[in-house]
C-alpha cells in the first residue's frame, strides 16, 4: 500500500492540490507529502504480547511485518512532545544534521494501528520513500525533524497529528486512511536540503479589499500580468509553479521548494484551482484565496479551512 494520501492524491500535484484520493493510506498530507513510505524493523512475536496483538497477528496477511510488542500505547520510557507525539529511539544515527520541514527526506518505514494491524510499509515493498517533509501528516513532519541520517525511531502519533480520530457514521471511514493513534517505525536514510520557502503573504489571513471575488466565494488578485492571451478550460492540462498556505501563515506545499513545476489536468484538482486557473493566461501570477468548500472540505489529513495559493501559470495544453 502507499501512503500517498495528502500529497500523493493527485496525478502530479499530489494531495496538496488534488481532490482525488489514493486507495491506500500514507503518512502524508498532500500528494508530495503525498506519499510517504515508512520503515519498520521486523519484530518477532513474543510471549508477552497482548491477546489483542495475537489476534491481530492471526488476522494479518502472511507478508505483513509483525507489530511491535508496545504497539498499543507508548511505553514508560518513551519521550513525548507538547503536541502529544511520543517516540523511542531504536537505532542511533550516524549523521549530525536534522532535516527542516521543507527538506526532502528518504525513509524506510512500517505503520500499524494500535490493534496491531499493519496498513503500510516501504520495507515490505522493498523501496524507500522520498517526499518533502512538510507534505505529510503533522506527526511525521514533527517527528522526522528530530532525527539524523541513519537513525531509526518508533513514533506513536495521536489521531489529531495523523488522519483524525474515528467518528460515528464517518462517510470516509470505510475507505479512507486509518483513524486514531498510529504507530510507525521510521528510519531516516538521508535528506536533501530544499530551497528556502517563499515568504508568507501579508494578506494570508483573509481576502483583502483589493482582491476580486467570484460568486462561489473564490478570491483572487493578480501579482504579475501574463504574456499569453488564451485561458485554460476546465479540462486543460496546465503547468504551474505554486506555493500554498493556511490562513495562519503555515506553508503546506510548494513546487518552488521541490524545485519542479507541477503539471496536471484542471479537472483533477480541488474546485478552487479548477475555477481560479481558468481566469489566468500564460505568464500570469495570481494569489488565490480558496474557501474550504472549494478546497478539501474538512477531509482528514488535508489542510483545513480557507487556503491561500500563489500560482504562476507556465503553460497550457488543451
Amino acid at each position: 500500500m502507499k501512503i500517498i494520501w495528502t500529497l500523493l492524491c493527485c496525478v502530479v500535484l499530489g494531495a496538496a492540490l488534488t481532490a482525488c484520493k489514493s486507495s491506500s493510506p500514507e503518512p502524508s498530507e498532500g500528494e508530495a507529502a503525498t506519499e510517504a513510505e515508512a520503515p519498520a524493523e521486523e519484530a518477532e512475536a513474543k510471549p508477552e504480547e497482548s491477546a489483542t496483538q495475537e489476534a491481530a497477528a492471526q488476522a494479518a496477511q502472511p507478508t505483513d511485518i509483525p507489530a511491535p510488542p508496545d504497539v498499543a500505547a507508548p511505553p514508560e520510557n518513551a519521550e513525548k512532545s507538547a503536541s502529544g507525539l511520543a517516540w523511542t529511539v531504536l537505532q542511533e544515527g550516524t549523521g549530525d544534521k536534522h532535516p527542516k520541514e521543507w527538506d526532502i527526506v528518504t525513509v524506510n518505514y512500517t505503520g500499524w494501528t494500535t490493534d496491531g494491524k499493519m496498513f503500510d510499509s516501504s520495507t515490505r515493498r522493498g523501496k524507500p520513500a522520498e517526499f518533502p517533509l512538510n507534505r505529510v501528516i503533522k506527526g511525521w513532519t514533527e517527528g522526522v525533524q528530530l532525527m539524523v541520517d541513519g537513525e531509526k525511531r518508533r513514533f506513536w502519533i495521536p489521531g489529531e497529528l495523523a488522519y483524525g480520530e474515528p467518528k460515528p457514521n464517518d462517510p470516509h471511514g470505510a475507505f479512507g486512511p486509518p483513524r486514531g493513534m498510529l504507530v510507525f517505525d521510521v528510519e531516516l536514510i538521508s535528506f536533501k536540503e530544499a530551497p528556502k520557502p517563499p515568504e508568507t503573504p501579508k494578506d494570508v489571513a483573509k481576502i483583502p479589499k483589493n482582491a476580486k471575488k467570484t460568486k462561489t466565494g473564490l478570491g483572487s488578485r493578480v501579482l504579475k500580468k501574463g504574456t499569453g492571451k488564451e485561458h485554460p478550460t476546465a479540462t486543460s492540462v496546465v503547468t504551474v509553479d505554486y506555493s500554498g498556505w493556511t490562513t495562519d501563515g503555515k506553508m503546506f506545499d510548494s513546487s518552488i521548494v521541490r524545485g519542479s513545476p507541477a503539471t496536471f489536468g484542471l479537472n483533477q484538482v480541488i474546485a478552487g484551482w479548477t475555477e481560479g486557473l481558468q481566469l489566468m493566461v500564460v505568464g500570469e501570477k495570481r494569489r488565490l484565496w480558496i474557501p474550504e468548500n472549494l478546497a478539501y472540505q474538512g477531509r482528514p489529513g488535508r489542510p483545513a479551512g480557507m487556503l491561500v495559493f500563489d500560482v504562476e501559470l507556465l503553460d497550457i495544453k488543451k
